[in-house]
């Protein structure tokens, strides 16, 4: 970083961090253990990875690119001097995230560090925060609490019903030969849903380990209730009510979606998803199954944007018919959803077709003859749902520009959920 300067560092950085992290990775998987799952090496590198990254792009947006160039995001996050080598080392390898991460941004970091998190005064009537103030420093100790309970519940369940019910026999040969295909499509979301708990568990963990230490403040609600949120990487409710491919994808893993969103899906100049999801893979590691799952997801998300745009305004009105197409699109995701991530838990190729091929690859083909629809275009080629979503995102940058928060992530999560309310709001209205 210091070597190569503000203008081109976050380019080398991008490529050693994570070219570093592939070689160990292929090191782990074909050399030491395939298909090991327990602790190692790589995963405490892969949260690295993406601290090395994120901050190498944050500092070239604010000590090269000027404000104009920026997003509202990334002037939010752009960092205006060099770390010094005790704060580089600091975000990179504090105990807090140092095993599961989640990430943080570097400004976040730093505000919690110098003790400045805390100094946020309550929304008033209009909804925007005051100045910020002197005030007690907030107990985390009830948000705690409440994710040791999250982590308790998914660990039970992850010791009991997960051991019952295994992805591998979605690819048992009496089980495909003699099951019928309603229960094919049961027992594949049932074993896929059963796989989540021990993802809920790190993650809830992890968030809450920070908690503890006081770090994942983010101001106080409309209420004056203190939010511990900054850098949660999930939320359950809204994975398992998800109705769309890209809700699921917001609520799962969402630190990680964030890093790919900000040094990958906002700079990319051509097929910016398709690189997205190429990126995201790699960064999992080199087992064949991610490949294949992301591979699938990519299509999947397109296609899933694809019908929202062609259809999704004919089932608007009135509201029992939307409450049908929320109950379809839920149970059209979830299958889509379970279909794509098997090869990600089975991991390894020949099981993964297996699998596929007893499900005579039907969601891939609906994907891609959808993908074959003509989509409405409107200005600069964007279809007329993400033409409304540009349009909310600006605003809510300029919400987030008043409120100040400690991060963009967090501010940006909130005016999604206030868009898709007021989205809901407005068409029924209509």
């Amino acid at each position: 970083m210091i070597i190569i300067g503000v203008e081109n560092m976050h380019k080398y950085c991008f490529v050693f961090a994570l070219g570093y992290l592939t070689v160990c990775q292929i090191t782990r998987v074909y050399i030491f253990d395939y298909g090991q799952y327990s602790a190692d090496f790589s995963g405490p590198m892969m949260i690295i990875t993406q601290k090395i990254t994120s901050l190498a792009y944050e500092i070239h947006d604010g000590m090269f690119r000027k404000d104009e160039e920026l997003t509202s995001s990334q002037r939010g996050l752009a960092v205006r001097r060099m770390p010094s080598l005790l704060e580089y080392l600091s975000y990179n390898c504090n105990f807090m995230g140092i095993l599961a991460g989640p990430l943080c941004s570097y400004r976040d970091y730093i505000t919690f560090i110098e003790g400045r998190a805390h100094h946020r005064a309550p929304p008033g009537a209009s909804g925007k925060e005051d100045m910020p103030c002197e005030r007690a420093e907030p107990s985390p100790n009830v948000a705690v609490i409440q994710k040791l309970l999250v982590c308790g519940l998914s660990l039970f369940f992850h010791l009991t019903i997960s051991k019952t019910l295994p992805v591998e026999y979605n690819i048992d040969e009496h089980f495909q030969a003699t099951a019928s295909w309603p229960t094919k499509v049961v027992y594949l979301y049932v074993s896929l849903l059963a796989a989540r708990p021990k993802y809920y568990f790190a993650w809830t963990l992890a968030d809450a380990i920070n908690n503890a230490a006081g770090f994942g403040f983010r101001g106080y609600d409309e209420n004056g209730t203190a939010r511990w949120d900054l850098i949660s990487n999930l939320r359950i409710q809204q994975i398992e009510m998800s109705t769309s491919f890209k809700m699921f994808l917001d609520n799962w893993n969402i630190q990680t979606a964030l890093w790919l969103k900000r040094v990958c899906y906002e700079r990319a100049s051509l097929s910016p998803t398709i690189q997205t999801f190429i990126l995201s893979a790699i960064w999992h590691g080199v087992y064949p199954g991610y490949y294949l799952t992301f591979l699938t997801g990519m299509v999947m998300t397109m296609a899933a944007r694809a019908m929202r745009s062609n259809f999704r305004h004919y089932f608007i009105k009135p509201p029992q018919l939307k409450l049908l197409y929320d109950v379809l699109t839920w149970i059209v995701t979830q299958i889509a959803i379970s279909y794509t991530v098997v090869p990600f838990v089975l991991l390894s190729v020949n099981p993964s077709f297996m699998f596929y091929s007893s499900w005579y690859y039907c969601l891939h083909i609906a994907g891609i003859l959808v993908l074959l629809l003509p989509v409405k275009k409107t200005q600069r080629g964007k279809t007329p749902h993400e033409n409304v979503q540009l349009s909310r995102s600006k605003q809510c940058d300029e919400r987030e520009n008043s409120l100040g928060q400690n991060s963009f992530s967090t501010t940006n999560n909130v005016c999604n959920q206030n868009q898709e309310i007021a989205s809901r709001h407005s068409s029924l209205k209509q």
